[in-house]
């Protein structure tokens, strides 16, 4: 319970790339007495590779699997800029620990090519497209394929988009290419239960966006520009990596893509089961 004033700043006030029903989910469970508990599903563990069925090589000095000389890199559960770990854990995954992995695995003469194991809503937009832009340049170096486990929405989907390929099963999802901010306001609450909050501040914006006081146009309008940045940001990026017009991914409007749809917007390479998947960049690489 320690923690859930620093989980509430992540997740609050601040643009999320994520996929909506998942913020959703987040806002349920803070106003649930803060169960945080129920924020995020999973162990912390890393995926398994059972479900490609290759057999894992021994790797105690890495961080990551390598199986049949491909490096396997979790983007898993809810993605966050600073985990401070090279794996997932409690549910989440760290942009540091997954940029640390790519870069110790195009380093590493034992790999000779890349898998992003994705299954994500997404996550926060800090952090977000400096690791996108990495993935991106290293494309050449080795091959870089992600690989949909099921799901990669939103900042996941940004990071999969970076890549060589993008693989996704029949029933997985690809998009949801924007930005969203929760606003919290908690003033009416306040002065039900006799409560006043005085705000000394200096600047007439310090306290656009405190939760004790009712938000303002000027400060609603400031905020949604923020977000219409990043947004813009985002399709860029995401036109860039899959050589789409800035039109046709900002026409989506965020909308995700089932399967087989993915591929006809141009979000996606192919359909195939992960372990389908994982042998056809086996038979590439020869």
């Amino acid at each position: 319970m320690k923690n859930l004033p620093h989980l509430a700043q992540r997740l609050f006030n601040t643009p999320l790339a994520i996929l909506p029903q998942k913020a959703e989910v987040v806002m349920a469970a803070l106003a649930d007495r803060f169960g945080v508990a129920k924020l995020f599903r999973g162990n912390g563990e890393m995926v398994a590779l059972d479900h490609w069925d290759m057999g894992d090589e021994p790797a105690p000095d890495r961080c990551y699997e390598v199986v049949a000389g491909i490096a396997v890199i979790p983007v898993t559960g809810t993605l966050v800029n600073k985990l401070g770990t090279m794996r997932p854990y409690s549910g989440m995954t760290g942009y540091d620990g997954i940029r640390a992995n790519l870069s110790m695995a195009l380093a590493d003469d034992a790999v000779r090519a890349i898998v992003l194991d994705a299954e994500s809503p997404g996550g926060e937009v800090a952090g977000c497209f400096d690791l996108v832009d990495d993935i991106y340049r290293a494309r050449g170096d080795k091959p870089i394929w992600g690989i949909l486990t099921e799901s990669a929405y939103s900042a996941a989907y940004g990071i999969v988009s970076a890549c060589d390929k993008v693989i996704v099963p029949r029933t997985g999802g690809t998009g949801s290419v924007g930005v969203i901010s929760m606003l919290t306001e908690w003033s009416r609450a306040l002065d039900e239960h006799g409560i006043t909050v005085s705000i000394i501040k200096y600047g007439d914006r310090k306290a656009d966006g405190n939760e004790a006081i009712p938000l303002s146009r000027e400060a609603r309008e400031r905020f949604q520009a923020d977000v219409d940045a990043m947004g813009d940001l985002f399709v860029e990026t995401v036109a860039r990596n899959r050589g789409l017009s800035v039109k046709k991914v900002r026409g989506t409007q965020a909308t995700t893509f089932l399967g087989a749809k993915g591929v006809d917007i141009g979000f996606a390479d192919a359909v195939m089961a992960p372990n389908e998947a994982f042998r056809s960049l086996l038979a590439e690489l020869g």
